[in-house]
């Protein structure tokens, strides 16, 4: 009995992958000659600042005992600042303040304040605030998450229902590189104009996520300013975050053989794609079919092999084979097919890498600074945070899975609910209700992929595998 061949992906033919310098560029330009929009209908704004305004004055006591002064551009002026900023989308810090001095942002009332005193007040305030405030806030929306899938309200996708039997959390982890910083602002400013033109583009630093795929939420962001620090450089900030009983999803940029085996014995599960030049021996078939197989190894040779057996999973899909690494060895437990629906869940931090780059603006630094930076990078996934909680909401009333509802549509949607709102429409009350009444024309649901082959949908949709 042979194993099928697997084709490998790469080599001589294989085209570079564009820069994104130029679309960055774009990105900077179109920001900067954007019109200032109206504020949004209070009511969101209400919904914002109930779960976030708490966490931000619980996180004064850090704020004075880093022994920073009080100032009119205090913690809670600056955050509300910073959140109206990003998600407003508004060109430009300068812009930001006319709209502090004329109608104030979100809790802060109107302030009289320079650009200049904003800009420096994002370079020395410590981005630590920002990323306090999110890791108590992620807790409170996981708290509601949990309760609305304890209410049965909103159902979990087949294959996550599943795993959940055995496994309480399913996490991926997945780094992004951050684009373009612009070069006439911050660290990056220069006197000599010519050797600013010659200086190569400079990135914003490189930052990874630990999502919990079911919830859609992530569980820790780390943040590196080095943009070419490798996944790898993240693994022991990872092995800190898990808990015994946890499902880890990676990719092959995070394959480290030796750490397969702490996993192991941490008690942690581990499922990821396995290299066409790795070596192994099999040491037990458990299942072979024409679309299908199921096989006990030993990763490794020699003195680099695992100590704990491992389980590779072939799956035929679109005349395709893929291979599959797991540690969990029993298939009653991650069935076959399930493993590689399982797997797919992981474009979950690509999804959530696009929102917050493309959707809440983190393609675009307003100030280049590392401590602006960090703090913009701690904010919009603050923002992205609230966005998740209210689209899950809206999954709720509509009783369908929070992965078949749009983050991006549901933040565009609420454009339309302000101006119900401004037209005194009878139907604008509610945020939830009013996306999730008008989630057809709205275009809330999710259409299906135009690329079915992309990934095996109908192992992912499947009630029973």
């Amino acid at each position: 009995m042979s194993e099928p061949s697997f084709g490998a992906t790469g080599g001589p033919g294989t085209t570079k992958k564009k820069s994104t310098v130029r679309h960055t560029r774009a990105v900077q330009r179109d920001r900067g000659k954007r019109p200032t929009v109206g504020p949004p209908a209070a009511e969101v704004e209400a919904y914002l600042a109930a779960l976030v305004q708490p966490a931000v004055y619980a996180q004064v006591a850090a704020y004075q005992a880093l022994g920073l002064r009080h100032r009119v551009l205090t913690l809670p002026v600056m955050v509300a600042f910073v959140l109206s900023l990003l998600w407003r989308h508004l060109g430009s810090v300068g812009e930001a303040v006319r709209v502090l001095h004329q109608e104030g942002v979100l809790w802060s009332p109107p302030l009289t304040v320079s650009p200049q005193a904003v800009n420096q007040r994002l370079r020395v305030l410590p981005p630590s605030l920002f990323q306090g405030i999110l890791d108590a806030v992620l807790p409170v929306v996981h708290t509601r998450w949990e309760a609305r899938t304890d209410a049965g309200v909103r159902p979990l996708p087949p294959v996550l229902a599943r795993t959940r039997r055995h496994f309480p959390s399913i996490l991926a982890v997945d780094g992004s590189t951050l684009d373009v910083l612009l070069r006439k602002v911050g660290l990056l400013r220069r006197e000599d104009v010519s050797a600013v033109s010659a200086t190569p583009a400079v990135l914003a630093g490189r930052m990874a996520a630990l999502l919990d795929v079911a919830v859609g939420l992530p569980r820790r962001v780390w943040y590196e300013a080095d943009s070419t620090a490798h996944d790898q450089r993240f693994w022991e900030r990872i092995l800190d975050a898990l808990e015994p009983g946890t499902v880890l999803l990676f990719d092959l940029g995070f394959l480290h053989h030796a750490l397969f085996d702490r996993l192991t014995d941490a008690g942690t599960a581990l499922l990821t794609r396995l290299k066409t030049t790795a070596t192994y021996r099999v040491e037990r078939i458990l299942a072979w079919g024409p679309e299908t197989y199921d096989q006990l190894i030993w990763l490794g040779s020699g003195a680099t092999q695992c100590r704990h057996p491992m389980r590779l999973v072939g799956v035929r899909h679109a005349g395709v084979w893929r291979r599959y690494l797991t540690n969990v060895l029993d298939p009653a437990v991650l069935p076959a097919t399930d493993v590689a629906a399982l797997y797919a869940c992981r474009w979950g931090c690509e999804d959530a890498f696009n929102t917050v780059k493309r959707l809440l603006g983190l393609a675009y630094f307003y100030v280049g600074a590392t401590n602006a930076v960090q703090t913009q990078l701690w904010a919009t996934w603050l923002l992205y945070t609230v966005l998740v909680d209210l689209t899950d909401a809206v999954a709720a009333t509509l009783h369908r899975p929070a992965t078949t509802i749009s983050l991006e549509m549901v933040y565009r949607g609420l454009y339309h609910f302000t101006q119900a709102v401004h037209r005194r429409l009878a139907v604008a009350t509610d945020p939830i209700t009013y996306l999730a009444t008008n989630a057809h024309w709205l275009g809330l649901l999710k259409r299906p992929r135009a690329r079915p082959h992309a990934q095996p949908r109908h192992l992912t949709a499947a009630p029973d595998p």
